[in-house]
């Protein structure tokens, strides 16, 4: 390479440089041959002070002296800095530089023999160079020196003129860019935390008008009754009581229902002409299965009929009816009828019960009312007035059991033998509970005129009071008698319904009659129903003579004719 170029003064001079080798990257590398100058201080970037005499050695191989400790805040630094020599070019104060040894690119030391270099000088890097100026007056004329000082290098390190106010300026976007967040997310914790607040106060404010049965469609109440419940899966409790008449005869049925699912108690009133099946399969009333097959038998015929289960009979005869109800203190009842005193000798005798609400009934009394039955009324209207004293006497008996059971002690029964004092008493102390609390109600059973279940039956009372099915005994077997009145009594209507009903007939009502006859007559069509007929006949308490062969409804076997010679029998 024959050009050469001084990087530090600018000007071509061939006779300072010579090659010596080349680095790692394959620069060739030269060696300054330094002139006989006057000693020149050198500028140590590091802040090191270099001895006299030694030159800028980038790695550190060409100090046969320690330098200095570099002091930043001046005070051990010496009165002057030495000038700038980026390629080492100084010889030591007073004499010539020592001859060069071998370059050694990783700042090794020079090999044995020899005398270590006085300054070496890297491949030359132009980016590096700067502007040529004049040297020191001070300095040897000979060679030309910039003068370098520390003020006029910009490091990369050191920060622009504006850094401290970008600085500044990003910190506070980024300080108000985080508070904007910090204030979003405390509004939504703020929102959150309100809608949460919100919430509880509504469903604490629905469970408490729920609680407090005033939520019209939810209310604790409506959910006893079985609204929220499906009707088969609900558990019942369930007893059949018969009231007897022991003075004129005839019975009253009823049963009592607990519900335990729905915490709803009921009093489910059976009418006397309800269709069931005797012991021998054949189809009965109601009224002629208690008469004649008792307590089990009408117990298992009612569990056929409404597919209950009930778990004893209680039969309540008025004596002793009379006698719970001065236990209990009285009862208190909606009184629907003017009821005569029936120990009264002289007709227009004061009544013993008046009509009228909140009525306070003695057992004397109550007995009168819930056996009475005015002329021409059916036997349901005395079966809700039934009814009617049950439900207060049950208002006015103890919630405890053992104070219940106490009172069925007192009254000195002989009680069915599946049903115990305990086992009543218990029963009879939880369905007070839900009478004094408002949730016990009466309903009476439909029944058509044939003593079969009504569909209406079986929807509103077998199916959601009882939860059992309607299943009417087959009526294809029992002889069909159609009844017409002529007789000119109404009540004459009801009366011989309930004796053929008793009687094991099916009642077909036939309407009353434009004009009064003065006798009856029973009419059959076929031969065959010759003795049903005599039988029709003798169950109404007419003669036989009243029986004939003629024409009768299309869909009964034997059509009656009631005159006024048919005296009915007391029921």
């Amino acid at each position: 390479m024959n050009d050469r170029y001084d990087a530090g003064y600018g000007e071509d001079r061939e006779d300072q440089y010579e090659l010596v080798g080349y680095d790692e990257y394959g620069r060739p590398v030269y060696r300054q041959v330094p002139p006989q100058q006057a000693p020149q201080q050198q500028y140590d970037p590091y802040g090191r002070h270099q001895q006299q005499g030694y030159g800028y050695d980038p790695y550190a191989t060409g100090s046969q002296q320690p330098a200095p400790s570099y002091d930043p805040y001046g005070t051990g630094q010496q009165p002057s800095v030495p000038a700038y020599d980026p390629y080492g070019t100084a010889t030591p104060q007073g004499g010539t530089a020592s001859a060069p040894s071998a370059y050694d690119p990783y700042g090794r030391a020079a090999a044995s023999g020899q005398q270590p270099r006085v300054a070496e000088q890297t491949a030359y890097i132009p980016q590096q160079a700067g502007p040529a100026e004049p040297a020191d007056d001070t300095e040897s004329p000979a060679r030309p020196e910039r003068d370098y000082r520390t003020e006029q290098f910009a490091f990369v390190e050191d920060p622009d003129a504006d850094s401290e106010d970008v600085i500044d300026w990003l910190n506070f976007t980024e300080n108000r860019t985080e508070r904007r967040e910090e204030a979003k997310r405390r509004a939504r914790s703020r929102l959150v935390a309100l809608v949460v607040v919100l919430a509880l106060v509504a469903v604490g404010g629905v469970g408490y008008l729920w609680y407090a049965g005033k939520l019209p469609g939810l209310s604790k109440s409506d959910t006893k009754k079985g609204t929220a419940t499906a009707a088969g899966a609900q558990n019942r409790d369930v007893i059949v009581v018969h009231l007897h008449n022991t003075k004129k005869g005839g019975t009253s049925t009823a049963l009592l229902v607990d519900n335990t699912t729905t915490k709803q108690g009921t009093t489910v009133l059976l009418p006397n002409d309800l269709s069931v099946t005797d012991d021998d399969g054949n189809s009965t009333t109601l009224a002629k299965s208690v008469d004649d097959d008792g307590s089990s038998g009408t117990r298992d015929a009612l569990d056929t009929v409404l597919g209950t289960d009930i778990e004893g009979t209680w039969r309540l005869d008025t004596p002793y009816l009379q006698n719970l109800v001065d236990l209990v203190g009285n009862i208190e009842v909606d009184t629907n009828a003017d009821v005569p005193d029936p120990d009264a000798t002289k007709k227009g005798a004061a009544a013993l019960v008046h009509k009228g609400k909140d009525q306070t009934l003695s057992g004397k009394m109550a007995v009168a009312y819930a056996t009475y039955r005015a002329s021409g009324e059916a036997q349901n209207a005395q079966l809700e007035r039934f009814g009617q004293v049950m439900q207060g006497v049950l208002r006015k008996i103890s919630s405890d059991p053992t104070g219940a059971t106490t009172t069925v002690q007192t009254l000195a029964q002989i009680l069915d033998p599946s049903l115990t004092d305990k086992d009543l008493g218990t029963f009879l102390a939880k369905l007070a509970d839900l009478a004094k609390g408002g949730d016990y109600k009466t309903a009476l059973l439909p029944v058509q005129s044939d003593g079969t279940l009504s569909e209406q039956a079986s929807a509103s009372v077998v199916k959601d009071v009882l939860g059992g099915t309607a299943k009417s005994p087959d009526q294809g077997s029992a002889v069909r008698v159609s009844v017409q009145n002529a007789s000119g009594v109404k009540d004459n209507t009801e009366k011989a319904r309930v004796v053929l009903l008793n009687g094991g007939f099916t009642f077909l009502g036939g309407g009353t009659a434009s004009t009064t006859s003065a006798t009856s007559k029973v009419v059959y069509t076929d031969t065959a129903d010759k003795e049903n007929a005599t039988e029709v006949a003798k169950t109404l308490g007419l003669s036989a003579s009243s029986v004939s062969k003629g024409k009768t409804t299309s869909n009964a076997d034997v059509s009656v004719t009631l005159g006024q010679d048919y005296k009915p029998s007391s029921s």
